[in-house]
């Protein structure tokens, strides 16, 4: 008897990607609660689409390769503060960003802390119980 393993795919190409994430979702229990929590914080607006009910989009370019994510309404998953963290652009904000988590039912888990060579981080929990990463270069 054989048994087969399994093999990682091979390539000639040696051309990195360009991004890594590609689409990232994060569970809310309260879609609406959370998309407010995200478009006061973050100061943005976040695009729903009749066809895709329970999913509201980050804002991002329409530009291909695009990293862009959504909260979506959980079904099968859950809010959690202990699992992969994201890390969410806030370059230029980052102190308005903080400013405005805990009246928007969130908290500061991280206080904003200076990474020399990749900028400045923060974690928050959101109005849903998801650990998520602040960043910004400046």
């Amino acid at each position: 008897m054989t048994t087969a393993t399994a093999q990682p795919e091979t390539t000639t190409q040696t051309t990195a990607r360009a991004a890594v994430i590609t689409w990232f979702e994060i569970p809310a229990t309260d879609l609406e609660r959370a998309v407010n929590f995200y478009e006061n914080s973050l100061a943005i607006r976040m695009q729903r689409d009749p066809g895709w009910p329970g999913m509201a989009i980050f804002p991002h370019e329409k530009e291909r390769p695009a990293t862009s994510g959504c909260v979506v309404a959980a079904k099968d998953a859950q809010p959690v503060d202990g699992g992969v963290t994201i890390y969410l652009n806030c370059d230029g904000k980052l102190d308005a960003v903080l400013g405005r988590v805990a009246e928007l039912n969130g908290a500061i888990l991280e206080a904003k802390n200076h990474i020399p060579g990749v900028g400045w981080v923060a974690q928050i929990r959101d109005s849903e119980g998801n650990r998520v990463g602040l960043h910004a270069v400046v």
